[in-house]
């Protein structure tokens, strides 16, 4: 959702074109026109555009493309400079593959279907956003200090980043929930490094599928002698994390014998190492995670209830990166200017295919799975660009080209099925605006939703009926 008026500076020397264009993109666009394809004459736009599009038809017709690619190689020399979308003249494929070479963000046929070129242009103006927004978080250490390597921009990271800021420098216990991958470790390490304890260890610990007997051994450490093998007293991760910040993970797989040892740490500040009767004290902050109801398991009885009090003091949730999308773009190109300078390669954005697979895609591994996808991407890349086939096969597959052997109706239903979907994800899933942008009566929004069988994140059906159909609005 763009809350703001998208900047487009338009590049042509038609100008009974650029009026329609503009007249049809209506509400949420200002543009400025410019018939000069001089880099030096355009000074007074740059700082104002949040978008470049760029006019290659004349160029494409008449075989000359060098003004426009030169004003390409100019406009990419600047930092973090506007994306370029270009129109052009039917299906050349060589012009297509140069302009992507310069830099191209994506390419308009002409005429342009007027619902498919505000999304391009919304689409780019989010990844310019999301750009800059790495780039400010780069030079920031402040933000990046006070939120570690935690990303987000959604509203419900950032009440998230604004309720840790709160309970940071208060000595309270805290459970963060959140599915596998999610980034729960990365907020612990977080809420550590803004407390007062910052300066102390921070010990991390995960319970998952592990033996009780070594969880304990782990935990709580053993004396010499306390069985067979034990050459030497050990000190457990609790004692290590004395003055500082206790992190255990997947605490919804502790052992329900292990629970009141742990309970004993929360209440008393003590515990004893295995084969000892000697009480050591602690003074440690526990921040607990897991992807587990534990109100569930204490009603089960899988989970200790005075236990499940002491640790949820203060509760935080963690969202699926599907139920965040606006921060996918962010993420993919942070991710994307880590590996390129970890690799010293020279990958400097997305291709417009690939960022919408990665838009489209469920995210089952959430951030994590994000961040291999991105790797793996860049190890690929050999250009500038990261294109839609450098991205895994479960990534790409909703979005590759149609196959030869599909029928012309069901080309035709899964391009619907893409637009409608693209456009409820950039409207916020809010059916009266994707009708509105769509050019479309909210009714026969409604059936294509049912008709293309198009669900919310989470499973949950979108809704139903009503209205007359309108057709889609195309200039020219």
């Amino acid at each position: 959702m763009i809350d703001q008026a998208v900047h487009v500076c338009f590049v042509s020397q038609d100008s009974v074109l650029t009026g329609a264009i503009a007249r049809a993109l209506g509400a949420g666009f200002e543009y400025r026109v410019s018939s000069d394809f001089q880099f030096s004459e355009l000074s007074d736009l740059r700082e104002w555009c949040d978008i470049v599009l760029l006019d290659m038809r004349a160029s494409s017709t008449q075989g000359d493309c060098e003004p426009g690619l030169r004003l390409m190689d100019d406009w990419s020399k600047i930092s973090s400079h506007p994306p370029i979308v270009v129109l052009t003249d039917g299906e050349n494929r060589p012009l297509l593959l140069k302009l992507m070479e310069h830099g191209a963000y994506d390419t308009v046929t002409n005429p342009p279907n007027i619902v498919e070129l505000r999304l391009i242009l919304q689409r780019a103006y989010k990844f310019h956003s999301a750009e800059q927004e790495v780039a400010r978080l780069r030079m920031s250490s402040k933000s990046d200090g006070r939120l570690h390597e935690l990303l987000g921009t959604s509203p419900v990271m950032q009440e998230l980043f604004a309720l840790a800021n709160k309970i940071a420098p208060c000595d309270v216990s805290v459970l963060i929930t959140g599915e596998t991958g999610t980034g729960k470790e990365l907020l612990a390490r977080a809420i550590h490094k803004m407390s007062g304890r910052s300066s102390r260890p921070l010990v991390a610990f995960s319970c998952a599928n592990l033996p009780e007997a070594l969880i304990e051994d782990e935990l709580f450490g053993h004396e010499k002698g306390a069985f067979t093998g034990a050459l030497t007293t050990r000190r457990g991760r609790v004692e290590a994390a004395d003055t500082g910040t206790m992190f255990l993970d997947e605490i919804g797989d502790l052992s329900l014998g292990l629970q009141p040892k742990l309970l004993r740490v929360l209440q008393e500040r003590s515990f004893e190492r295995l084969g000892s009767n000697s009480k050591i004290d602690v003074n440690i902050r526990l921040i607990c995670a897991t992807n587990r109801n534990l109100s569930e398991m204490v009603q089960q009885g899988k989970f200790r209830d005075d236990l499940y009090y002491r640790l949820n003091v203060v509760q935080m949730h963690l969202p699926p990166l599907r139920d965040r999308q606006d921060d996918i773009p962010l993420l993919a190109q942070h991710f994307l200017q880590d590996f390129s300078e970890r690799f010293k390669k020279k990958v400097k954005r997305f291709s417009q295919p690939a960022l919408r697979a990665l838009e489209e895609y469920a995210w089952p591994g959430n951030v994590r799975e994000l961040e291999n996808a991105v790797q793996r991407a860049v190890v690929l890349s050999e250009g500038p660009t990261v294109d839609v086939w450098q991205l895994p096969a479960a990534i790409r597959s909703g979005c590759e080209a149609p196959q030869f052997n599909q029928s012309y109706e069901e080309e035709v239903r899964q391009f619907k099925r893409r637009l409608v979907l693209r456009t409820l994800r950039e409207c916020g899933w809010r059916k009266a605006e994707s009708a509105r942008t769509l050019g479309v009566a909210r009714g026969y929004l409604h059936r294509l939703i049912t008709q293309l069988g198009i669900q919310q994140a989470g499973d949950e059906p979108l809704v139903e009926k009503h209205e007359e159909p309108s057709p889609l609005r195309q200039i020219m």
